[in-house]
């Protein structure tokens, strides 16, 4: 008999498939407090938490026998996943139960919006019969934007071709195929800014998109525009969005969630007469918190009974030599594929990884997934993407990933790999272990480079001149960025080159805007490397 204790409410009907199993016995015992949780957990095989049990490296030294910690959910915040990993117990949650109550939510939303539902109401609760101020717009023949399409933003698009709207299409990963498989159409950003009538929100926040609609965007935004976010505050910036509102450009917003939450009593959202609000209920219905107990139920099963699972978030076992060998290049692997990502423009279509020296005898695949990691952490962000997870992400995305493998050594030991192809252009990036000097990249397309990956690194296109190094310098030290290093790489004499400079800071947009026109210049871009 395997146990598993649930220390969280949890409905009964999410569990009852582990409550028939001949072979499984449940206790339940919410509202545990750390020390009554290590005292009781050596017993037990599986532990079912939701958000409100924090599951501590205490707490996992003491469940000796504890093989499987699932989490409810998405987000494992209150999980220890470091201590998870190093004692071997695999951590699972549940990704796809808050899909379909998300994209509806989203739909609740994005029609009181266009019919104006909370402020009727109020209205009219409030003994006012107003029929002329609240006109209203038809979503029918409307374009809707949407940014994102993973799996909310992907059945979004599914409901809204139901109401008859046209569908604007954003992703990182979206290619034209998909788009035509999907029945919308691939578009960027701008695109939908400058033509879309309603837009919604579906990626996660990381640095790439933190106010990917902020006052640039704004500023050259179809007038009209309604803007609906039950993703995640901050992919919009709150305060652009309400001068945006007053003057005119944008019709309306509808939110379910926001940059700090819960919102100061201040906030300028509450009280606007254009702005609908909730408090983050994207994934509050009963079928969803039954849903995400289902899924998560029935891995610990298969994992109880050894039988295959999904939607592991840590690191799955590998053979003590192997790892021995790979470890020292987990780190690399995955910065190279950070570096790459942020270096390429378009959709991601094919990753190569290519292994050359004595690393073409060993199995890679482990160090794959750390550099398939790497790049889709960029697009998705880390709390969404890890190592066990990113072969299935890029497989869900049409990624075809390539590895080739040679014993020729190179002029390394050891030489690592990584070309990405997007529909717009091909990059390449090359690194390896150096012998007292640890991590290096060693080439970025054609040219050969010596350049430590990590911290904020600035990647400068440009034609072999004098000067041009002078007037990088000057203009970024005018701008209080201290330059640490700096490498050249170039093929020809006063042909294309490239300049990677490593400095002290983040390099605000309108700096690296004013590198990138310097004369003979091609571009500059940020690489952030932590």
């Amino acid at each position: 008999m395997f146990k598993v204790l649930v220390s969280d409410p949890i409905s009964d009907l999410g569990i009852q498939q582990l409550v028939d199993a001949s072979d499984i016995a449940v206790d339940k015992k919410p509202g545990l407090s750390e020390d009554e949780l290590v005292a009781i957990i050596g017993e037990y095989d599986a532990l079912l938490v939701r958000s409100q049990t924090q599951v501590t490296a205490r707490i996992m030294e003491a469940g000796k026998q504890l093989k499987v910690v699932g989490r409810a959910g998405v987000g494992v915040d209150n999980i220890d996943l470091a201590a998870a990993t190093e004692r071997g117990i695999i951590v699972i949650n549940a990704p796809d139960g808050n899909t379909i109550t998300t994209c509806e939510h989203t739909f609740a939303m994005m029609m009181a919006l266009a019919r104006h539902i909370p402020q009727a109401y109020a209205k009219t609760v409030g003994g006012v019969w107003d029929r002329k101020t609240f006109l209203g717009v038809e979503l029918r023949n409307k374009k809707l934007g949407v940014l994102g399409m993973g799996r909310i933003g992907s059945e979004v698009a599914v409901r809204a071709k139901a109401f008859g709207m046209e569908i604007l299409a954003y992703d990182p990963f979206l290619t034209e195929e998909r788009a035509a498989k999907l029945g919308v159409k691939l578009s960027t950003v701008e695109d939908i800014v400058r033509n879309a009538d309603f837009m919604t929100v579906h990626t996660p926040l990381t640095p790439e998109t933190r106010h990917m609609i902020a006052r640039p965007q704004f500023e050259v935004m179809k007038h009209g525009m309604r803007i609906v976010n039950c993703a995640r505050g901050g992919i919009i910036d709150e305060q652009a969005l309400v001068e945006a509102i007053d003057q005119g450009i944008v019709a309306g917003a509808a939110f379910d969630v926001f940059e700090v939450e819960p919102p100061a009593p201040d906030h300028p959202f509450l009280k606007h007469p254009r702005i609908i609000v909730t408090p983050h209920l994207g994934a509050s219905t009963v079928e969803a918190q039954e849903n995400v107990a289902i899924d998560v139920s029935e891995q610990v099963l298969h994992i109880l009974r050894n039988e295959p699972f999904k939607n592991a978030v840590n690191m799955p076992a590998i053979p003590g030599d192997v790892l021995n060998r790979l470890q020292p290049y987990f780190t690399l692997g995955e910065k190279l594929g950070s570096f790459i990502a942020q270096l390429t423009e378009g959709a991601v279509q094919e990753i190569s990884i290519s292994y050359s020296g004595e690393l073409a005898d060993v199995d890679t695949q482990p160090l794959n997934r750390y550099i398939v990691k790497g790049i889709l952490s960029h697009h998705l962000g880390s709390d969404q993407v890890n190592v066990v997870n990113a072969m299935h992400l890029a497989k869900s995305r049409d990624v075809n990933i390539v590895t080739q493998k040679s014993t020729a050594h190179k002029g390394f030991t050891n030489l690592v790999t990584v070309s990405l192809r997007t529909k717009q252009e091909e990059r390449l990036v090359a690194g390896t272990l150096l012998n007292g000097y640890g991590a290096r990249i060693v080439q970025i397309d054609k040219y050969p480079v010596d350049v430590a990956p990590e911290g904020n690194l600035i990647l400068v296109s440009h034609n072999d001149k004098p000067g041009i190094i002078g007037r990088v310098g000057t203009l970024l030290g005018s701008n209080d960025v201290n330059i640490a290093t700096m490498q050249v790489g170039r093929k020809l004499v006063g042909g294309a080159a490239i300049m990677v400079l490593t400095v002290d800071k983040g390099v605000p947009k309108q700096v690296l805007s004013e590198v990138a026109k310097l004369p003979d210049l091609n571009n500059a871009k940020e690489i952030m490397l932590v």
